[in-house]
């Protein structure tokens, strides 16, 4: 079976090497029956996750030589947390199958006849594949490649695709004046925060646009589907107002932040804080996207219903999950999916 990997870069993973910047997130140590709850979007995550499990992202890693370790918070990481390494062995592998690639060639949708439309170098060539599998990524790094530009081809033949929002991005908050200050780049550590009626424990990052960082993220789904963003933060968890009041013993950064809009700041204003939330930030800056195409246009094994042959994977469909190794996870185990199923077809 002859394979080619079409990818409009000079090199292929650039998406994948920005996830590695801070250190690789591959995946998440916790029980699978939580893992699953993390996903929004579709009804196939515990079938999609146990084809294609942590532990068996954990395992597709050491068999390229790249063994993994769980950090304090459960997060798996490459010994290393570098993402070069494990791309490095991982496309070398491939040439060692024979898989193909073709560099700078992007994918301009279907001609008449159904052929697939590949632009290079100002030429139009036509392929036709016994099976294609697409996996173009949602809107957000479009410097990447993941630009989105797909969808106008797939909503030309009649499929279905959410728009795309900004999903595990920061959030614009119109400061009063003279803050944030010198609290810009302050964390606000060890809180608790709502959006709805969700409730987490986590951290917060004050910048000079607004607020960022894990527990904004995580609120993110509940503050979209919100006419009026707002984080209602309890800055002491754990402590009564009545404690707090007779022992303030609040951060520094969340004093300050208390003080930008009240002039006397009290306990039960510490212990249930409004902060309204102007809007997110832009697509492009996001780390992930929600929207791609609904997962009613696709059959259990992530075949377009209305083009056979063709499948779709990762953030072209339309699901969401917080930072921590869920979204590397998400888009492994359903490239998973849909490449076992492309075999079968194309066996056929």
């Amino acid at each position: 079976m002859e394979v080619t990997v079409y990818d409009q870069k000079p090199s292929v993973g650039r998406k994948f090497l920005v996830a590695g910047r801070g250190g690789l997130n591959l995946t998440h140590s916790e029980p699978i029956t939580r893992f699953v709850e993390r996903y929004r979007g579709g009804n196939a995550w515990p079938s999609i996750l146990r084809d294609f499990s942590p532990d068996h992202l954990r395992a597709w890693a050491h068999g390229l030589g790249v063994t993994t370790f769980v950090g304090t918070s459960g997060r798996v990481f490459p010994e290393n947390k570098q993402s070069a390494a494990l791309l490095r062995r991982w496309v070398q592998r491939l040439r060692g199958l024979g898989v193909q690639f073709e560099m700078q060639t992007r994918w301009c949708g279907w001609d008449p006849d159904g052929a697939l439309q590949m632009c290079i170098h100002g030429s139009l060539l036509r392929r036709r594949p016994d099976a294609t599998l697409l996996a173009m990524g949602g809107g957000s790094w479009p410097q990447t490649g993941s630009d989105g530009l797909w969808v106008q081809w797939l909503r030309a033949e009649g499929i279905e695709v959410a728009g795309f929002q900004p999903a595990n991005c920061g959030w614009e908050v119109n400061w009063p004046q003279g803050f944030p200050g010198t609290m810009e780049g302050c964390p606000l550590k060890n809180i608790a925060a709502r959006a709805l009626d969700d409730w987490h424990m986590g951290e917060i990052m004050i910048t000079r646009y607004g607020v960022e960082g894990g527990l904004v993220y995580r609120l993110g789904p509940e503050l979209r589907d919100m006419p009026t963003p707002t984080l209602q933060i309890d800055f002491k968890p754990g402590w009564d107002a009545q404690r707090l009041q007779a022992r303030w013993a609040l951060s520094a950064t969340a004093q300050e932040l208390l003080k930008a809009f009240c002039n006397q700041p009290s306990a039960a204003l510490a212990k249930c804080f409004s902060l309204a939330l102007a809007r997110p930030r832009p697509l492009t800056e996001a780390i992930s996207t929600a929207g791609g195409v609904l997962w009613e246009e696709v059959t259990d094994d992530l075949m377009l219903r209305k083009k056979p042959g063709v499948f779709v994977a990762g953030e072209m469909l339309d699901w969401e999950a917080p930072t921590g190794g869920y979204l590397l996870q998400g888009c492994f185990a359903t490239g998973h999916r849909a490449g076992q199923a492309v075999v079968r077809y194309a066996m056929v």
